[in-house]
């Protein structure tokens, strides 16, 4: 157990961005995969820049990796840019 007071509070501190940080992580997931499961080309266009909005958000706040970010993001416009 911690033995300063400090040391609480990052705990406390921890663990309330671990809830936050899972949550819009498990948020975006979602939405990545009802995007791909879409086969509306104008649905997904119109879904397409709120995604990538939100993974890039994440990626700022290093919730996720940039790369990963960057890949789901090419691999998402490539399948809007297939569907017709």
């Amino acid at each position: 157990m911690a033995n300063h007071k400090s040391a609480l509070k990052r705990i406390r501190q921890t663990q309330t961005r671990q809830l936050r940080n899972r949550y819009y992580a498990k948020t975006a997931r979602n939405a990545v995969r009802k995007l791909r499961a879409t086969t509306e080309k104008t649905l997904a266009t119109e879904m397409l820049p709120k995604v990538s909005s939100m993974l890039d958000k994440l990626a700022k706040q290093h919730v996720i990796h940039k790369n990963k970010a960057s890949n789901l993001k090419s691999k998402l416009t490539l399948h809007v840019n297939k569907l017709d």
